[in-house]
């Protein structure tokens, strides 16, 4: 205790002998009356700073002469000194402050001056690059009206025709014409027609018995109907999105069920319904009476439809099953013509001379109607399904 004490006085010594060199602005304040403070730094002994203030002047002069304040710190060795001047860490310290408050607040001018001025967001190369590898080039008029599903491309054609139908404030009447709806500004019976058109969906199907491949309103069981649901909750899910107008890709007969695509994407389902897309399609075929060999070889060597030779890619009888007490078959046919219309694959079972009891499609090219989805319910296509189908988007 006795040293620690001899050091605390040591350094106290130092301290009044370092401030006793140590003068204001005039020499002679420092000859003043000195005011004792007495410190409150350990030990509590008789450790005293002798401290001197100036006071006040009767005669104040004007504020030109610079106020020394002393600083108290301590040095590397752990001691107390006073100097003139801050230490140099605290002056490190409020130079880089200062130096990013100066920062933030040039930043934040410029982005004010820049949203006043209207300075895209993107630089003149980026957007260019963007308009000539992502934007969608302009399309024909009639397409851009069914795809922003004003109605059918048929119907929006004869929109154009009757006259009903602005571009940048003037009358076409050319469905070819190339249109931007970004850019150009298209009027429908005097209503604007929405900048951003609808995404594309690709949904698949398992029709139900007794509805029809039609998108006609006056068609009181079509197959669009069983979307109703899908298309009043649009807005909730995809708010501000315009709701995109859906049709069926070919055709299944009414009493047809299974597997049919629906989509708003007329460049896909033209890929789809063209015979050179070379798609198979498979369908389980329930007969009544029994199927014999004859029957197999019969439907193997095909029949002709409307003037063309109709052959399927493969005819399999399939083993009986404990619940289904009919014969089914499994039938592949290759697009040649229009399936729907000419009924192939029910031409091809009455020409071998059995008859259809049920149809069933379950398979287009590489994608497959999924078992557990039931009758009149639909599921989004996925990336690796629409490749399935042979589309590349």
């Amino acid at each position: 205790m006795a040293a620690a004490g001899a050091t605390a006085a040591a350094a106290v010594a130092a301290a009044s002998l370092a401030f006793s060199s140590f003068h204001l602005s005039k020499p002679s304040l420092a000859r003043r009356h000195f005011r004792t403070i007495r410190s409150s730094i350990s030990p509590p002994s008789t450790t005293e700073f002798n401290i001197s203030f100036a006071p006040k002047s009767k005669n104040p002069k004007p504020q030109s002469e610079t106020l020394l304040i002393p600083w108290i710190i301590r040095d590397a060795n752990g001691n107390l000194k006073l100097q003139s001047t801050p230490p140099a860490k605290y002056l490190e310290d409020m130079a880089k402050a200062k130096a990013l408050t100066a920062k933030k607040k040039k930043k934040k001018e410029e982005s004010a001056a820049r949203a006043a001025a209207g300075e895209p967001k993107h630089s003149k190369a980026a957007r260019r690059f963007y308009n000539e590898n992502f934007r969608d080039p302009p399309q024909r008029l009639s397409k851009v009206l069914a795809a922003a599903g004003v109605a059918s491309r048929r119907s929006s054609e004869e929109l154009i025709f009757e006259g009903r139908v602005t571009v940048n404030g003037s009358v076409c009447n050319t469905p070819q014409i190339r249109v931007d709806p970004a850019r150009d500004m298209i009027y429908v019976n005097g209503n604007r027609l929405p900048k951003k058109l609808p995404p594309k969906v690709y949904l698949a199907l398992n029709k139900p018995k007794g509805y029809i491949c039609s998108s006609g309103e006056k068609e009181s069981k079509s197959v669009l109907f069983l979307f109703d649901d899908y298309l009043k909750n649009w807005n909730k899910q995809n708010p501000g999105v315009p709701k995109p107008r859906i049709f069926t890709v070919g055709r299944l007969d009414v009493a047809t069920t299974g597997l049919i695509i629906v989509t708003n994407d007329g460049d896909f389902a033209q890929k789809l319904s063209h015979p050179s897309s070379n798609l198979s399609k498979e369908y389980i075929a329930t007969i009544d009476g029994v199927v014999n060999k004859r029957h197999l070889i019969a439907i193997s060597e095909g029949t002709v439809i409307d003037g063309v030779h109709c052959t399927p890619d493969s005819v399999e009888l399939l083993p009986p099953q404990p619940a289904i007490l009919k014969p089914r078959l499994r039938i592949v046919v290759v697009q040649l013509v229009h399936e729907g219309r000419n009924h192939e694959v029910r031409e091809l079972v009455k020409n071998a001379g059995l008859q259809i009891h049920a149809l069933k499609r379950v398979r287009i090219g590489g994608f497959r109607l999924p078992s557990d989805l039931g009758h009149g319910k639909h599921v989004e296509l996925k990336q690796g399904d629409l490749k399935a189908l042979g589309w590349k988007s």
